[in-house]
């Protein structure tokens, strides 16, 4: 079966504003990130589907000015200054489902389409393998730069094709999953302008039941065992509720939600850099404090950088005007009131304490436009 495109249910995505398909001037760009922060963009272009994406970018390359591709803005820092260039705002909501043989359904999505009512629609026609990813604000587009993952799943899992335009070669290309250099919140994408998502393939399977639960949190939260398949849509419920408890479901009312999700990633060490840590943490916080880490077969440690964060001496609550949410020690919020420098005066607060506690450098997750940690 093949149906039509269509769109997707209704849903926020943290962009407040709207502007029809054009080029405006001058557009605040706060009111398109989930943060609330940045300042303006000297020129802000819409483009409403793949076509329109791949000409505003080509036209803003041949005209020399400088290009932002901007989605729904959740991961996204941007100076208070603005951004001195061409903001081009992918929202091509074009959304399709294909059989593709067995138990397999392909979903084809255009880089604007809002990431968590598709997640709801997926789960609401009985397909699974995003369904742990429920919650996550932002748009199709920026899923596969940065690998995003949750609760044990990450979208690579679940991407065959990547549309892209390459700026390099100036062309439409598809790329298949091994060509996307996927890893723990990475991607070939990721830190390099060459390419520009356009259309996202996922392949999903037709079943009742979720994909097996790998997150010890999740587990508990079902009252099940990891390894264990439950409903799809109490899946997505539970996921929703440990989200909700985080400050990770945009909702206007409560600040903790203006955050550009996790503001570092896990850190990963060596074995010689784990040996040395867990040293540095036994001197620290004594012999018989054991810091939460995950050993993968190359002897490799993930780390926890909310433990880390809050061991080092940044509860939740801490800062002002930006602070530390009071649910979940990874985000950095504006509770209403702060710009980007005061949001990276904190980050960059809390990333030295780190260091200077643990040894270990912690590495932000949102892309920073116009500014450096």
């Amino acid at each position: 079966m093949s149906r039509p495109e269509s769109e997707p249910a209704a849903g926020a995505d943290g962009a407040s504003a709207a502007h029809a398909p054009g080029t405006a001037a001058d557009v605040r760009l706060a009111d398109y990130t989930t943060l609330g922060l940045g300042g303006p963009a000297s020129r802000f272009r819409v483009a409403a589907d793949t076509e329109e994406l791949i000409a505003a970018v080509a036209e803003t390359e041949a005209s020399g000015d400088a290009l932002l591709v901007l989605g729904g803005g959740s991961n996204l820092v941007v100076s208070d200054r603005g951004f001195p260039g061409t903001v081009v705002h992918a929202d091509s909501r074009a959304l399709s489902f294909h059989e593709a043989g067995g138990d397999r359904v392909r979903v084809r999505a255009g880089a604007g389409v809002l990431w968590d009512p598709l997640v709801e629609q997926a789960v609401a026609e009985g397909l699974s393998g995003v369904e742990f990813l429920s919650g996550i604000p932002g748009r199709v587009g920026s899923t596969p730069i940065q690998n995003v993952g949750a609760y044990g799943q990450e979208v690579s899992q679940t991407i065959v094709e990547v549309v892209v335009y390459d700026r390099r070669r100036g062309e439409r290309r598809t790329l298949g999953n091994a060509d996307c250099g996927f890893g723990y919140r990475d991607s070939a994408f990721k830190g390099s302008d060459r390419f520009v998502v356009c259309e996202v393939v996922f392949e999903l399977a037709r079943s009742p039941l979720s994909r097996p639960i790998r997150y010890a949190e999740v587990a508990r939260a079902l009252d099940t065992e990891a390894g264990a398949r439950v409903p799809l849509e109490r899946a997505r419920r539970t996921v929703l509720g440990l989200r909700r408890g985080k400050g990770m479901v945009l909702d206007p009312a409560d600040p903790d939600t203006r955050s550009a999700g996790s503001f570092f990633t896990n850190p990963v060490l060596d074995p010689p850099d784990y040996a040395e840590f867990t040293r540095r943490a036994a001197d620290l916080l004594g012999p018989d404090v054991h810091p939460p880490a995950h050993l993968d077969d190359a002897g490799r440690a993930k780390l926890s950088a909310a433990w880390l964060i809050d061991r080092a001496g940044f509860p939740r609550g801490y800062g002002a005007p930006a602070r530390i949410s009071t649910k979940h020690t990874l985000a950095l919020t504006n509770p209403g009131d702060a710009t980007t420098a005061d949001l990276l005066a904190l980050a960059r607060e809390v990333r030295a304490g780190v260091g200077k506690s643990f040894g270990v450098t912690l590495v932000n997750e949102p892309v920073l436009v116009g500014v450096e940690l």
